[in-house]
């Protein structure tokens, strides 16, 4: 079909939106105008085609079978025009990336890092969103997050997930587990912490604040896991964030289960130290998703390849791993104490 026999660009616009939300109400809120006018809209683009694109049910539409193997032309179609549209936008500019994590991470694992990213690809202007929410960037809507101007959709977005995303390209960055921490002075004071059952004289921190049920709380689930039987899981401090817990445990009011990796300053500085060996598997991990469309771009793909590389690299920031600087901060080795730690792990 020639270009100048198209049908009206908001016409076919309107078609995909109400395909894609099988609601007319829903693309007309999507579009910025009226149901009538989607319908308007799409009854003109009916009678110019000659061929029917929605069954009217009861309450609900659904796709004719033409409409629906035409469907994924047009998100073709459109996803290729937004690309077209940012790519003159962007014309004569550094090639922006746009990556979305949640603020832990961002804060905690990346920022350490990035500047051996910016080091290599100095004309890349990188965009940090960190939010809370999980947001799959196939998404087709703009982020509603107060930045300073409308939120873009990201390019990359990191997301700390019990499964593997849905997604276009999807990468495993790394499981994660937890081990006890809390400050040297208390690890090593009235109450020294020699075997997990040591932790009844302390108070347990927990981050888990979402969980109301400690019985299943990640303090309940380690202290199962190394054998523990004289601690009551369902005491201590709760706290409504893990970071908030880490930083209660660095100021000596407890101990804390965190995360190595995003534990990496506090270990480094001293603020805390690794109680136990012992580490519990969480059920999540951290996934780096993204889309074809975007990883065709080579900022993109260099990023990609920079946090699989940084992820393969473990936990090494240039400090020396957990389990190491753990005991080179306990002091001299006691072969009694080794044995120990040997039988419990």
């Amino acid at each position: 079909m020639s270009i100048s026999r198209l049908p009206p660009l908001n016409a076919l616009r309107a078609f995909e939106a109400v395909a894609r939300h099988r609601s007319f109400r829903k693309a007309a809120e999507e579009l910025f105008v009226t149901p009538a006018a989607v319908t308007h809209q799409i009854k003109a683009l009916e009678e110019q085609l000659g061929v029917v694109l929605f069954q009217r049910l009861n309450r609900r539409i659904e796709l004719t079978p033409a409409a629906l193997a035409a469907l994924p032309r047009f998100r073709d179609a459109f996803e290729a025009l937004a690309q077209g549209v940012a790519q003159l936008r962007d014309h004569g500019k550094k090639p922006r990336l746009t990556v979305r994590s949640t603020p832990t991470f961002v804060s905690r694992w990346m920022m350490p890092r990035l500047h051996r990213f910016l080091s290599a690809h100095p004309d890349t202007d990188v965009r940090l969103l960190a939010s809370g929410q999980l947001i799959s960037p196939l998404a087709q809507q703009l982020l509603t997050e107060e930045v300073g101007e409308s939120a873009p959709e990201p390019d990359i977005h990191i997301q700390f997930s019990n499964g593997r995303p849905e997604g276009d390209v999807v990468d495993l960055l790394f499981a994660v587990e937890v081990v006890p921490m809390g400050h040297p002075r208390l690890l090593r004071g009235a109450h020294p912490l020699r075997e997990p059952d040591d932790l009844r004289h302390h108070t347990l921190l927990h981050g888990d604040g979402a969980l109301s049920d400690r019985s299943r709380s990640a303090w309940a689930r380690w202290l199962a896991h190394a054998g523990a039987t004289q601690v009551d899981p369902e005491r201590g401090l709760q706290f409504d964030h893990s970071t908030l817990a880490l930083e209660a445990a660095a100021d000596g009011l407890g101990v804390t289960l965190a995360m190595p990796l995003l534990a990496e300053a506090e270990l480094k500085r001293g603020d805390v130290e690794v109680a136990f060996t012992i580490a519990l598997p969480l059920d999540k991990a951290y996934y780096a998703v993204t889309t074809s469309a975007a990883l065709a771009r080579p900022e993109v793909a260099a990023f990609r390849q920079w946090l699989l590389t940084e992820a393969a690299a473990g936990t090494s920031t240039g400090e020396e791993p957990a389990k190491k600087r753990a005991a080179k901060q306990r002091g001299p080795k006691d072969p009694m104490r080794d044995l120990e730690e040997t039988v419990r792990n």
